[in-house]
């Protein structure tokens, strides 16, 4: 039995906190719910770092750390990298599609995977953003199905190259 109720946050470095919240307020609609300063980690070592968090309508959210003392390397994602995916409706799914090509934010699509519809675009931190939409028709895949798929994959797949 799973014991975990839901997503409560998932947290990501951010370059700038006020371009994180021009793109994730303005350009996304979510709301910035949270915001705190951290002036010493929990074994009392000193920091400055920012901390905030944007919900999403189901409670859960997305945060960002705003850390300008600790190097981080911020990489260009590709989707098989990372990438943060958010339920929207078709109708929404369209309107934002059009919106990032409008703004000339980087927007890529639409997608059908077969049991979802996803478009993708690019936040200010290099992160992959996708708004999918599940698809009617798709039946859930058997216990059975979804270990058959893995083991194919284990015994098929590319040498490792790391």
């Amino acid at each position: 039995m799973i014991k975990i109720k839901k997503l409560h946050h998932s947290a990501y470095r951010c370059k700038d906190t006020y371009q994180t919240k021009k793109f994730y307020v303005n350009f996304l609609g979510l709301k910035l719910t949270k915001a705190f300063i951290i002036d010493a980690t929990k074994t009392n070592r000193k920091t400055k770092v920012l901390h905030s968090f944007y919900s999403l309508n189901d409670g859960s959210a997305i945060a960002f750390f705003e850390d300008p003392s600790s190097p981080f390397k911020f990489i260009k994602q590709r989707d098989f990298d990372l990438h943060i995916a958010f339920e929207v409706n078709f109708k929404v799914l369209i309107s934002f599609f059009e919106k990032g090509k409008k703004l000339g934010i980087e927007t890529r699509g639409i997608s059908d995977h077969g049991f979802i519809k996803s478009i993708y675009f690019r936040d200010p931190n290099g992160y992959i953003i996708e708004l999918t939409t599940p698809s009617i028709k798709s039946p859930k895949q058997s216990e059975r199905d979804l270990k058959k798929v893995l083991e194919e994959w284990d015994s098929t797949k590319p040498s490792k190259v790391y």
